[in-house]
């Protein structure tokens, strides 16, 4: 199993592992942003996609499990000249604050089924009425391509995963298929993914 540790020793490269643009479906998400919105950056990393949401002029809450991962965050946000909260937390036992938020990203974060359920109910906890959650992973069809992803089956998503955890909230858009990654180092090529944009009732 993964471990904080093992993505300190990751990001303890120079390089960005995931490169510093932002993943593409959240970019694509772009026309449901609106300046001022608080947003949660779940599992971010390096902070390429809680950095991009501040530079829409987003007030963020970027979190990870690696404190070398939110350290290069901050100094990505410096560059960027963006504001930028990092918060060094396990996704699945952060406290998470009560409707804190109108959007949270969440973003090939892939964690063991019961933390998964915890980290749900966190997010749904941290959503205010009318938040929208947006979320890509990859499910088992990614099994053997080389673009990335865990080794472990149960930590892959799927439509069913989604409908499961998130099903109280509004279904805008919930898609399964192959897209084209170019994301860094570790996500290149074709990969198999589940999309969604949920809501959560005003």
């Amino acid at each position: 199993m993964s471990t904080s540790l093992a993505w300190d020793e990751r990001y303890a490269s120079g390089e960005f592992q995931f490169g510093e643009a932002p993943n593409r479906y959240l970019e694509e998400l772009r026309p449901w942003f609106a300046p001022g919105m608080r947003a949660l950056a779940l599992g971010d990393g390096e902070g390429r996609n809680g950095v991009w949401l501040a530079q829409q002029g987003l007030v963020v809450t970027s979190l990870d499990w690696s404190p070398v991962g939110m350290a290069k965050a901050g100094q990505l946000a410096e560059r960027r000249r963006v504001a930028l909260a990092t918060v060094v937390a396990d996704a699945a036992a952060w406290d998470y604050p009560e409707c804190g938020f109108d959007l949270v990203a969440w973003i090939y974060l892939h964690l063991p089924p019961a933390d998964r359920a915890a980290a749900a109910h966190g997010a749904l906890r941290a959503l205010a009425p009318g938040g929208l959650l947006a979320l890509e992973c990859f499910t088992p069809a990614q099994q053997g391509r080389r673009s990335g992803g865990p080794k472990l089956p149960e930590l892959l998503w799927s439509r069913a995963i989604v409908e499961e955890l998130f099903g109280t909230l509004e279904v805008l858009e919930l898609l399964e298929g192959t897209v084209n990654l170019d994301e860094g180092p570790r996500h290149q090529g074709p990969a198999e993914v589940v999309r969604a944009l949920l809501r959560k009732p005003r």
